[in-house]
């Protein structure tokens, strides 16, 4: 019987068909016994004699794969892979794997829930509201609005897809463009600058990588149209987030909506600023959409498990 650990601390809590695929093929299952991402430390002291390993959003370092010598495979129940070191994966022959298509509604629907809460202020109104208040705060209407997709992949194209009824022009910016799409949905493609220069909502929808971080940084922000809104509910460390917050707190930026920091659990300035709603790496978190990610992630774990012979 071989062991698989799953990091990810809520896997299995809205379906048990994951777990009952794995103990079906006759493996040992451990899952998080902290209820939260895990340390360093504890990712290399959980993973032990384990051949398989569903992962969640913790660092895999190459000291923790190191520590890890029956690991084979690395099911990441999400899309992300900028936590793990992929070189050493490969130096030690661990195969890695992701769920690529199961998140993609439950991250753009949040997405553009989070345009129309900063847009109508609604999570605002709600804290005046429960604090006595019955102030009414003036908001904007998302139709007519120009929308910057920052990353046109499938999550990009779902909330594009999504944006539709609201009658929005839409600029993208990612290296590889889909003229069939954008043809098809009314996309006009330009750089990030451009973007960035002309949008009035700005979405991001792309891997955080070296390339990528700070992406959005003072220079960028400030770059923005006066009164835009940015959303992140792709990769912490994609924005500067010390930056952003003076940018917000100067009134430069209307608002901003994120799903997702550099660090996690997020502490800092963009908390105390009422033009700002944040949400806590919630993108994956519709019951419908994260049950098909387990599954997915379980199903690409034993597949790989299979052809590797473990």
């Amino acid at each position: 019987m071989a062991r698989v650990v799953i990091s990810t601390s809520s896997f299995g809590r809205y379906d048990p068909r994951p777990l009952e695929l794995l103990a079906a093929a006759g493996h040992e299952v451990r899952t998080n016994p902290h209820g939260r991402r895990m340390t360093t430390d504890e990712s290399r002291d959980f993973l032990g004699p384990a051949v398989g390993l569903i992962a969640g959003t913790e660092e895999l370092s190459r000291e923790v794969l190191a520590a890890a010598p029956r690991l084979r495979v690395i099911s990441r129940c999400g899309v992300g892979l900028d936590g793990i070191d992929l070189a050493a994966a490969a130096e030690h022959g661990i195969l890695v794997a992701r769920t690529t298509d199961a998140h993609v509604d439950a991250v753009a629907e949040l997405a553009l829930g989070g345009i129309l809460d900063v847009l109508r202020r609604i999570s605002a109104a709600d804290r005046g509201l429960r604090a006595g208040g019955w102030d009414k705060p003036m908001g904007r209407l998302l139709r007519g609005k120009t929308v910057g997709v920052v990353g046109l992949g499938r999550t990009g194209r779902r909330l594009v897809e999504l944006l539709a009824p609201f009658d929005v022009a839409v600029l993208a910016s990612d290296p590889v463009e889909d003229r069939t799409f954008a043809d098809a949905h009314g996309v006009t493609y330009g750089s990030l600058d451009t973007v960035l220069e002309n949008a009035d909502i700005v979405t991001l929808h792309l891997e955080h990588s070296v390339a990528t971080h700070h992406l959005l940084d003072a220079t960028r922000i400030a770059a923005m149209r006066p009164g835009a809104i940015l959303v992140n509910g792709a990769r912490g460390g994609l924005v500067d987030e010390e930056a952003l917050a003076a940018d917000l707190a100067a009134g430069h930026l209307g608002g901003a909506f994120l799903d997702v920091f550099e660090r996690e659990p997020y502490e800092g300035p963009l908390a105390g600023l009422e033009t700002v709603v944040l949400t806590p790496h919630i993108g994956s978190y519709a019951v419908e959409g994260r049950v098909a990610m387990e599954l997915a992630a379980v199903e690409n774990l034993l597949r790989a498990l299979e052809e590797g012979g473990a």
